[in-house]
């Protein structure tokens, strides 16, 4: 067969049979395990951005639990503030109360050590002028002078005086 411009339509038949057979192999043999290859890793991107989706969600609600935790503790110190001066308070009046209560017993007792001095000061005085009215009565009953007597009694009377 005279084929013109050289054509050898077996050849060609060949070559495309040789074509199919090489794509056919490439294709069960390249083809499916790339894609399949693919499809795993899209999956597994997909899972990851799923998975850091989830956990984004997760530390925000963390983050606003803590948030709230937060206000609740800085409630609480507030509370334990004013608890803690409303007990300082309560302390100090007690122990203002205490203080007066001691200050007025000492006192009290100072009044009574104060009327004690004065009452033995005032029974050592008369104690002391019975003494003096005794010797000048003494004095003017042994000397017969009344006179002199009288003025060694006022003279007595003054020294005592001066010396106290």
């Amino acid at each position: 067969m005279n084929v013109p411009l050289n054509i050898d339509w077996q050849q060609i038949l060949l070559h495309l049979l040789n074509f199919c057979i090489l794509f056919g192999i490439l294709y069960f043999f390249l083809y499916k395990p790339v894609k399949d290859f693919m499809e795993k890793r899209e999956a597994s991107y997909k899972k990851q951005h799923e998975d850091a989706e989830s956990a984004l969600k997760e530390a925000e609600q963390k983050r606003n639990e803590y948030e709230e935790k937060l206000a609740g503790a800085e409630a609480e110190i507030a509370a334990m503030k004013s608890e803690a001066g409303a007990k300082n308070a309560e302390e100090r009046a007690r122990m203002m109360e205490q203080t007066k209560t001691e200050a007025a017993a000492i006192l009290e007792s100072a009044k009574k050590r104060g009327e004690m001095e004065h009452d033995k000061i005032i029974a050592e005085a008369q104690r002391e002028i019975a003494d003096i009215v005794t010797t000048a009565t003494e004095k003017i009953v042994l000397s017969a002078d009344v006179s002199k007597s009288y003025d060694e009694f006022l003279k007595s009377a003054e020294g005592n005086v001066k010396n106290e």
